[in-house]
C-alpha cells in the first residue's frame, strides 16, 4: 500500500494504492482519494495524517522526532572498524591465540579485549596506550567498555614478556624469547600448509627512537635512520614471507649494527619455524665481506643488493661487462615498465645487473637538463655554482683558474642511469632475481606503514617488556592490514579503493542511540563506498539502519 499522484484535467490529487497479484499480472486498487495535493498541504490535514499514522511505526516516530529536534541522543559510536576488523581479527587466529595464551594467567580482565583495543587504535589513527584509552570512548568495541588504561599497560608488558629459561632455545645474543614470539610462530602455524613456505624471506631493519631511557636493555644510542642521534633507539627489524604476509619481528639494542643481526636473525629463523632451506633477501645496508662469507660457509642462498656506485669491482669490469642485456615487460597495476637484465660472474661472484629502462630515460633527461643550465650558468659567471651540488658533481676546476664542465664525469655517470646491481648465489634466472629483490620494497613499505600509519614511534614506554608488547601490537596491526588487503585483491575491488579511503570510510560509518518516548533505539548511518567494499570482501553484513536495544 502507498500514496500516488494522480493528475486528471490538469490538477493533481493523492491517492492510496494497493498493489494486487491477479494470477500473473500485478495490478492497482485505487482505496481512497484523499483530495488535491496543494489543499492537503494549505489546510495541513497531509501532515497530520502522517502524524497520526506515525503513531503505529516506531521508526516513523523516531525519524519524525529527531527530525523535529524532539527526540533525545544519547550517544553516537563509530562501529565500521570494529565490524572489518574484528571478522578479520577472528579468521586469522589473532583471538583465539592470545585467548589461549592468556588462558594460562589469572588476571580479572580480558587480555584479548585489551591487546585487540590497541590493535585497532593502531590502525585507525595510531600513537600512544594512553591515547588509546581516551579513543575508544568514541568506538563501539564488544568487550572494551571495561578496559582500562592500566590494562592496555598490563597486556603490552604480557606480551613482551620473557618465558622461562627452559624455553629460550631460540634466542639470540641480542634477544630473549617473549610470549610474543610464542604469538607469532602459532600464527604462523595456523596458516601454513603443503604449499606453504619460508624459501624466500624479506628482511629491512629500521630504527626506533624512544622519548626517554627506553628500557633496560633496548634503548641504546647508534645510528639513528631518524635522525635523532640524541635519543636512544633501537633495532627494529621486520620479516615477511614470499607473499609479503608479516613473518615475524625482531628487536635489538640500538647500537647493533645491521651486518651483526643478520646471521643471528636467519638461526633463530629457522629453529622457530622449523625451515631448511631459506634464501635471504637483504638491502645493501647488510652486506659486509663477513656477512657474505658466513652466508656462504652455512650453504644458505642470499639475493644482496650491491652498491654499484662505490663498490670498485662492480663500478669497474660488472657494468662494463660486454654480454648483451635481456629484455621483459613487467606489469605494474596501471602501465608496463620495460626492463632489461643480465648475469655476469666475476671471481667466482655471480652478479645479476638489472636496468628499468623508463628510469634511465628519466636519469637522462635529469642530467642533460642539469648540464644545460650549467652552461648557462658558467657563462654567467662561476662562483654561484659552487653552493650547488647538482651542479658540482659535473664540475671541475684542475688549475684553479675557473670551474668548468667535466665530461669524463657526466660519462662515468651515465653508466648508472636507471642500473643497480645484485650479488647472489641462488639459481634464478636474472629476471627472477631482479623480480625477487624488488619485492623487498613490500618491507620498505611495511616500515613506512609501521612508522606513519601505525605510529610505533616514539615510543614512551620505560620497560623492556612494555616496549616489546608496543611493538608487538604494531605486528598484529599488520598483520590484519595485510589480510584485508589480500581480501579486496582477491575480489578484485583492490584498484577501486586505495587504503586511507577505505580506512576513513570505515572511520565514518556510525551508530546513533536515540531516546523516544521512553524507548531507544540505534540509528545507523548509509556506508560511504570504501566502508561497503571492505565489509562486502570480509563478509561482514550491515547491522540494520534502525534497531530497537532492547529492555535490559
Amino acid at each position: 500500500m502507498y500514496f500516488r499522484k494522480k493528475t486528471s484535467g490538469g490538477r493533481a490529487y493523492l491517492q492510496i494504492v494497493e498493489s494486487r497479484r491477479e494470477g500473473a499480472a500485478v495490478r492497482q486498487q485505487v482505496i481512497a482519494t484523499l483530495g488535491r495535493i496543494e489543499d492537503l498541504k494549505e489546510s495541513g490535514q497531509l501532515e497530520r495524517l502522517l502524524r497520526s499514522g506515525a503513531r503505529f511505526a516506531d521508526k516513523a516516530i523516531v525519524l519524525d522526532a529527531l527530525d523535529r529536534g524532539e527526540a533525545t541522543v544519547v550517544s553516537t559510536r563509530r562501529v565500521g572498524p570494529a565490524l572489518a576488523f574484528e571478522r578479520v581479527w577472528e579468521e586469522t587466529g589473532c583471538r583465539a591465540v592470545i585467548e589461549r595464551l592468556a588462558s594460562e594467567r589469572g588476571h580479572e580482565f580480558s587480555l584479548e579485549r585489551a591487546a585487540f583495543l590497541t590493535v585497532l587504535h593502531r590502525l585507525v589513527c595510531g600513537g600512544s596506550d594512553r591515547a588509546a584509552d581516551r579513543w575508544r570512548d568514541d568506538y563501539r568495541i564488544d568487550g572494551a567498555d571495561g578496559i582500562e588504561l592500566h590494562h592496555l599497560y598490563r597486556a603490552m608488558a604480557w606480551l613482551g614478556e620473557e618465558l622461562p629459561k627452559d624455553q629460550q632455545d631460540a634466542a639470540t645474543p641480542f634477544a630473549p624469547r617473549c610470549v610474543k614470539d610464542v604469538l607469532e610462530e602459532e600464527l604462523f602455524a595456523r596458516r601454513r600448509n603443503l604449499l606453504t613456505t619460508l624459501d624466500v624471506v624479506f628482511m629491512d631493519t629500521t630504527s626506533l627512537y624512544f622519548e626517554g631511557a627506553g628500557g633496560q636493555t633496548l634503548g641504546r644510542r647508534g645510528f639513528s635512520k631518524d635522525h635523532r642521534p640524541d635519543l636512544n633507539q633501537m633495532i627494529l627489524a621486520v620479516l615477511l614471507d614470499g607473499d609479503g604476509r608479516p613473518v615475524c619481528t625482531e628487536m635489538w639494542p640500538g647500537n647493533t649494527a645491521d651486518v651483526t643481526s643478520l646471521i643471528p636473525a636467519i638461526d633463530r629463523l629457522q629453529r622457530r619455524f622449523r625451515i631448511n632451506r631459506v634464501c635471504i633477501v637483504a638491502d645493501r645496508g647488510m652486506i659486509s665481506a663477513e656477512t657474505i662469507a658466513e652466508l656462504e660457509a652455512r650453504r644458505l642462498l642470499y639475493v644482496l643488493g650491491v652498491r654499484e656506485r662505490t663498490d670498485k669491482l662492480v663500478r669497474d669490469l660488472v657494468l662494463d661487462d660486454p654480454a648483451p642485456f635481456v629484455p621483459f615487460v613487467l606489469m605494474k597495476p596501471r602501465r608496463e615498465v620495460d626492463y632489461e637484465a643480465k648475469a655476469v660472474t666475476l671471481a667466482g661472484r655471480r652478479y645479476v645487473v638489472c636496468r628499468n629502462l623508463d628510469q634511465m630515460a628519466k636519469d637522462a633527461a635529469d642530467r642533460a637538463t642539469i648540464v644545460a643550465n650549467l652552461e648557462r650558468q658558467l657563462k654567467k659567471g662561476d662562483k654561484s655554482l659552487v653552493g650547488n651540488k647538482g651542479y658540482r658533481r659535473f664540475l671541475k676546476d684542475p688549475d684553479g683558474d675557473g670551474f668548468s664542465i667535466d665530461r669524463e664525469r657526466i660519462e662515468e655517470d651515465a653508466k648508472f642511469d636507471g642500473v643497480f646491481v645484485l650479488r647472489s648465489n641462488a639459481d634464478l634466472s636474472p629476471r627472477e632475481a631482479m623480480l625477487v629483490y624488488k619485492q623487498l620494497w613490500t618491507v620498505e613499505r611495511t616500515f613506512r606503514t609501521t612508522k606513519s600509519l601505525l605510529d610505533t614511534r616514539p615510543i614512551y614506554h620505560k620497560l623492556d617488556e612494555t616496549i616489546r608488547g608496543h611493538v608487538a601490537c604494531s605486528f598484529l596491526a599488520l598483520v590484519l592490514k595485510k589480510e584485508l588487503e589480500d581480501r579486496l585483491a582477491a575480489a578484485d575491488r583492490g584498484a577501486r579503493a586505495s587504503w586511507p579511503a577505505v580506512m576513513a570510510d570505515l572511520d565514518s560509518l556510525t551508530e546513533t542511540e536515540v531516546e523516544q518516548d521512553g524507548k531507544r533505539f540505534l540509528l545507523r548511518s548509509a556506508p560511504r563506498p570504501g566502508a561497503s567494499l571492505a565489509l562486502s570482501a570480509l563478509g561482514v553484513a550491515l547491522p540494520p539502519t534502525m534497531r530497537q536495544i532492547p529492555d535490559a
